[in-house]
Order: C-alpha cells, then sequence, then structure tokens
C-alpha cells in the first residue's frame, strides 16, 4: 500500500511540474538568490548502456567546480546543475532517479519546484539511457543543450538518451556542438569520450569569461581503489590557468595509478627483463632504499618477485602488483621513464 501511495504521489508532482513548467509566463530577468552559485559552465553527463559507468565532465570560469556541478550514482544516473546553481538539483536528481523517475520526469519534478528555474541550467541521464536538459529563459548567451539527437536553447525542456550537454555564456552554440558530435565518434570507455568532448569543446570556443577549473566524475559498482567503493574516477581541477590540459594529464595519472592491468598489458619477465629489474631493485641511490640484495642473474625467483612487489606498493602501483612471473606494460614503460629521468638528474 506505501508503494502505491508513494506512485500516486510521484505522478501527481509530476504532471504537477509539467503544468507549471510549460504554462509559467516568461518573466522579466531577475537577480537569483545570492546564496546561488553563478557557474558560468559547459558540461556533458553521460551513461555507458553496456556497462552501466555514469558520469559527468565539467569545466567552468568558477573556482572548484567539483562540488557544485557534478553529481553520479552507480546504478542510477548523473545529473549537473549549473548557471546561477541550486546544488540541491543533484542530491534531490539522484533521489528521484533511484525512486523509478525517468530523467525528464526528475528534472520537470526539480524545476517545477523551483521559483528561481528560469536562472538554471541542468543536464540528466538516468540508469536507462534516458536524458534531459533544460536551459532556463534567464541564463546568459549563449546557452543551450543538446540531449541525444534534440537541441533546444532557453525555456526548453529537451530529451534524448545517454547524453546530455548543455552550456551559458559560451562563445557560442558550437561548444554545445562540439561536447555532442565528440561524445558520439569518440571511441573507449565513458571516461574517454565524456573528456574528449570536453577538451574538443574548448576548443570549439568554450566559456567567453575563460577558463578556471574542471572536474571528471565516473561512478562504476565496487570499481574504487579497494573494490569497497562505486568511484572510478574523481578528479578535481580547483583553479587552473588550463584546466582541461591539467584534467587531462591528471586522468592518464589516475588511470596508472588506480585502475587494474587490461590482460592485453601483461608480459612475461624473460631473463633479459629480470636483470633490468633486479638492477633497479638493487641501485639503494635511486629511491635510498634498497629492494634487492640478491645477483643480479635474470632468474626470477622468490626473492626478487617480493623486491618487485615492494617496490611496486613504495611507487604506488598498488592495483597492479602481482604473485606470477609477469609484469604490466604500462608500470613497466612508467619505471622505465622515471629511472631515465633520474639518471639524467644525477650529477
Amino acid at each position: 500500500m506505501a508503494r502505491i501511495s508513494l506512485a500516486l504521489v510521484g505522478i501527481a508532482v509530476f504532471f504537477l511540474s509539467v503544468h507549471l513548467v510549460l504554462e509559467a509566463p516568461s518573466a522579466a530577468p531577475s537577480p537569483a538568490p545570492a546564496a546561488d552559485a553563478f557557474a558560468s559552465t559547459f558540461s556533458i553527463v553521460g551513461i555507458d548502456p553496456e556497462n552501466g559507468d555514469v558520469g559527468v565532465a565539467v569545466q567552468s570560469k568558477f573556482p572548484n567546480v567539483r562540488p557544485v556541478v557534478p553529481w553520479a550514482e552507480a546504478g542510477v544516473g548523473g545529473v549537473a546543475t549549473q548557471s546561477f546553481v541550486n546544488v540541491s538539483y543533484g542530491p534531490k536528481g539522484l533521489a528521484l532517479l533511484r525512486n523509478g523517475a525517468t530523467a525528464e520526469e526528475a528534472l520537470r519534478i526539480l524545476i517545477a519546484n523551483d521559483t528561481a528555474r528560469d536562472t538554471r541550467q541542468v543536464g540528466i541521464v538516468d540508469a536507462k539511457g534516458n536524458s534531459a536538459s533544460w536551459t532556463g529563459r534567464e541564463c546568459f548567451d549563449w546557452a543551450g543543450g543538446i540531449a541525444g539527437n534534440t537541441s533546444g536553447g532557453k525555456g526548453m525542456v529537451i530529451i534524448g538518451k545517454t547524453f546530455a550537454a548543455q552550456g551559458n555564456i559560451l562563445v557560442g552554440r558550437e561548444t554545445v556542438e562540439a561536447l555532442a558530435k565528440t561524445f558520439q565518434s569518440t571511441q573507449g570507455t565513458l571516461a574517454d569520450r565524456l573528456l574528449a568532448a570536453l577538451v574538443a569543446a574548448g576548443r570549439a570556443g568554450g566559456d567567453r569569461r575563460g577558463e578556471q577549473s574542471a572536474a571528471l566524475l565516473i561512478k562504476r559498482k565496487g570499481a574504487g581503489y579497494d573494490g569497497t567503493t562505486d568511484d572510478l574516477i574523481d578528479i578535481s581541477i580547483y583553479d587552473h590557468p588550463q584546466p582541461l590540459q591539467e584534467l587531462e594529464r591528471l586522468y592518464k595519472l589516475h588511470k596508472l595509478y588506480f585502475f587494474r592491468t587490461e590482460p592485453k598489458n601483461l608480459m612475461k619477465i624473460d631473463a633479459a627483463l629480470c636483470r633490468e629489474l633486479q638492477t633497479i631493485l638493487s641501485a639503494e641511490a635511486y629511491k635510498g632504499f634498497k629492494f634487492y640484495s640478491g645477483p643480479v642473474n635474470g632468474v626470477f625467483d622468490a626473492q626478487t618477485k617480493k623486491a618487485l612487489q615492494d617496490f611496486m606498493g613504495w611507487e604506488n602501483y598498488d592495483v597492479r602488483i602481482r604473485d606470477d612471473d609477469q609484469i604490466d606494460r604500462e608500470v613497466l614503460e612508467d619505471i622505465r621513464r622515471n629511472v631515465a629521468a633520474w639518471k639524467a638528474e644525477k650529477p
């Protein structure tokens, strides 16, 4: 009975929201509430229907955009809330999705219950791949969005599939078009596609006021560092002259230190490679610690394996430590780069 009552309430609120949004008269511009943050921003919220990855990529002329704009929950969906930000759109939107609302239903409920909705901009995607975007009538030009294959400007709720891209105070619509086109044409993971879209949008014009901060947030069930959280990626650029370049750099680092080994990257430690590793692990001057004290003989025995495991833990390759005679190619390449840099700096 409680479920039926909750469903009836949800339906009633949804239809009320539709009425308020569609019938509300266009008002003259008025100041937004002082408590609201003004995030001149472009963002894209998306989902990978194949594996359930969900997330948001955002860049803004506003410091520390990470705790303000992007929200996501594995198995639920994602929200990007911007312009004169109503931060509660994030948790409230996810709660609506968690309780069965579609992206469009959640968006309409949020703006129907917000008297300052015409200053807001928001994009939402749900776990089933539905997407929706809203740009208020009072958002500064250029402002608009694209959801799937549907585009729209101020005062419009647009709906689509798998992603919602939106922006305000942009150089032009080219920024949002680049978000959508690049996301749709890029191969790779959801994170790869969202980041590529964000970078392309910046190159297409981006924010009229410039750059300052950026963030990339991706949720995947059980994908956190030790498998106890859903935090696949959570990277924030607080304040930087080139936040998109910095976001790209940190994404590469994050993949190295937090992503697990792909089978295609495994390589057997043969005698030549073993001698190379034994030499590195024996060099006390390199890290101020001698990991290996045995002979440099190319035999990958228990002592060498333990030394390599200890070294990898020391160097923060934790999630790629192995208990066999193989090594991750990406880890090996990074080790070699670091050793070469150390040797080049030696007097």
